[in-house]
């Protein structure tokens, strides 16, 4: 393995949190914003109940109760991953009329204690959807499409996921 490249944090700005100051391990916290995602004119998630991860160098990953997610619209997939921080997670596809966008979310039915609070919440990449919005402002997803976090213009980067970014 070679020595882990250490980036400048971009400087943040006014009303701007740096992914630089986020704690690792990573923690996970209530959030007041307004989280919306629409896909094909199918409004699959409104809340204002969500809850985020924050971890060093990655935007913030949004958990979303299911209450506020239109589950007629989810079906579970067999796909498993493990998190060293918050153990396994079971993926879920999104299907609407004919497309099936697999692996689109994902949840912790069982997750670690420090991470209790998103047991059976779900998360979603924001890539496949036509809108993913946080306070009405629409998201970028993170880079290198193995992560989850949603990029707004509250974060400073560089973001984790970039290319060179493997051993931060």
């Amino acid at each position: 393995m070679r020595p882990a490249h250490h980036p400048v944090p971009d400087p943040p700005g006014p009303g701007q949190e740096s992914v630089w100051d986020y704690p690792r391990p990573p923690i996970v916290e209530p959030t007041p914003r307004h989280i919306r995602i629409v896909h094909k004119g199918v409004v699959l998630a409104d809340s204002r109940k969500a809850w985020r991860t924050l971890e060093t160098s990655h935007p913030p990953t949004y958990y979303i109760p299911p209450a506020d997610i239109a589950m007629a619209w989810l079906f579970p997939n067999p796909a498993r991953s493990l998190c060293e921080w918050k153990g396994q997670a079971h993926y879920w596809d999104v299907v609407i009329g004919k497309e099936r966008i697999a692996r689109a979310g994902w949840s912790y039915p069982a997750p670690t204690p420090a991470f209790a609070a998103i047991a059976g919440f779900i998360a979603f990449y924001a890539a496949p959807c036509d809108e993913v919005r946080v306070d009405g402002e629409k998201v970028i997803p993170q880079p290198g499409g193995f992560y989850g976090g949603w990029i707004t213009s509250r974060e400073a980067g560089p973001f984790k996921g970039i290319p060179g970014s493997q051993f931060w």
